[in-house]
């Protein structure tokens, strides 16, 4: 009795200060216990914004996921969705969300320098990955709380960091293994909570297809049954929802693509850099070089122009849809020199073992970089399929859906390009 009492006693406590022990609750998922919908948001719309890991635009029909075939047919389709430079995975969730280019919110690749701390971000550090520091612009899970509209995340790229102090209502400490079976239950448990409690923008993220694409290579036939996992929990996931009989819109998209290199024939750090003199983070497909002399620029530049295995550049030099250049470069964390392979199917190697036969963060404009898009729901058109399209602008058209105010000065992305996906 004593014990109960002081359990009691302990969720009062926790209760007021917003705080879930984690012997109430899920321990994976944080909640805000303070959070309410305002009034005025009771009746607007829902979003899902999903997004399946390394899902080419050709992967739908390649690998017959049959669910979004039949269902973009009833919604909208474009015939693929542009990713931002660099083609990985936390620059272009976060572009997504954010409605800015990578150079504009800061995340500019999964692993880079501060210049500013001197300290180098890294997609694999838990700790870093939760700092809003790490992070600009407004996510849409920041813009819908700041306007008093309740928000969830089963994932995605920083939902869990303290961004302008903000968090979502409901998100989850990330862990893959969690069971699909248990995701879509905790998706259908939020909509079913009162309104005042209700989010009405959720976020869901599938790892399962850039994994095996990674890890195999995108022809190996393993990458076929991911993508048919991913097609058929999205399916499940909406036969789940659709008693609830609320006016949820699906938004289905990818960051990037996938293509195969050759993993025999990579290449080493160039002789010409040396370490004393720059900073050079772990890369791929592209490499940053940051100055510790800058003295040193100028003639270390001029040594690597002449290896024709990979193009060396300047800031000023990168092609300008790439928005990467210095005067993009927000946050100061581009670096100095940027190096990238030649050819798509060849990538660098600073380690010692072999790369794996799947890569991406090549050039935005090679068709196997190409991403997904597609929608569907009371807001959208049915059987609409659009012309290709930059990944920026999915932001202003979410945030439209759900009637919440965008200074679009601040934005890249602009509400105009698929204004015409919707029906009012």
């Amino acid at each position: 009795m004593k014990n109960q009492f002081k359990k009691s006693f302990s969720v009062l406590l926790f209760s007021i200060i917003g705080i879930v022990p984690t012997w109430a609750q899920d321990t994976a998922q944080q909640i805000n216990l303070l959070s309410k919908n305002d009034l005025s948001q009771y009746n607007k719309p829902y979003v899902i914004l999903i997004s399946a890991d390394g899902f080419r635009a050709d992967f739908t029909e390649k690998y017959d996921a049959s669910f979004l075939q039949t269902i973009s047919k009833k919604g909208v389709r474009a015939k693929y969705m542009q990713p931002s430079y660099p083609s990985v995975t936390f620059p272009n969730h976060y572009t997504i969300v954010t409605g800015l280019y990578p150079s504009h919110h800061g995340l500019v690749d999964n692993t880079y320098l501060d210049v500013a701390t001197g300290k180098q971000y890294s997609m694999g550090n838990k700790k870093m990955v939760s700092e809003g520091k790490w992070y600009g612009g407004t996510p849409l899970w920041v813009l819908a709380e700041q306007q008093k509209m309740i928000s969830a995340s089963f994932f995605w790229v920083a939902s869990e960091a303290d961004i302008q102090g903000v968090r979502p209502t409901y998100h989850y400490i990330y862990n893959e293994h969690t069971p699909i079976g248990k995701r879509i239950q905790t998706v259908k448990d939020w909509l079913s909570l009162p309104e005042e409690r209700r989010p009405h923008l959720i976020t869901l993220y599938f790892p399962d297809v850039d994994h095996d694409a990674h890890t195999f290579g995108p022809e190996d036939p393993r990458v076929k049954k991911s993508i048919q996992f991913v097609d058929s929990s999205i399916n499940a996931l909406q036969k789940a929802l659709a008693p609830l009989k609320l006016p949820i819109n699906y938004v289905f998209v990818s960051d990037h693509g996938m293509t195969t290199v050759d993993v025999d024939n990579t290449i080493g750090l160039p002789s010409a850099v040396d370490k004393n003199d720059f900073n050079v983070p772990w890369g791929d497909a592209l490499l940053h070089l940051y100055a510790k002399d800058t003295s040193k620029i100028e003639s270390t530049y001029q040594a690597l122009k002449q290896d024709n295995r990979f193009t060396t550049y300047k800031l000023d030099e990168t092609p300008d849809y790439w928005h990467y250049k210095k005067s993009d470069d927000w946050y100061n964390r581009l670096g100095d020199l940027i190096l990238v392979p030649n050819s798509i199917h060849q990538v660098f190697n600073l380690g010692t073992r072999k790369p794996t036969p799947g890569k991406h963060g090549f050039d935005t404009k090679e068709i196997e970089m190409r991403a997904s898009f597609m929608a569907w729901g009371p807001a959208f058109k049915k059987g609409l399929l659009i012309d290709g399209f930059e990944n920026i602008h999915v932001y202003p058209l979410i945030a439209h859906i759900l009637e919440l105010k965008v200074d679009e000065q601040k934005i890249d992305g602009k509400f105009e390009v698929l204004k015409s996906t919707l029906k009012n």
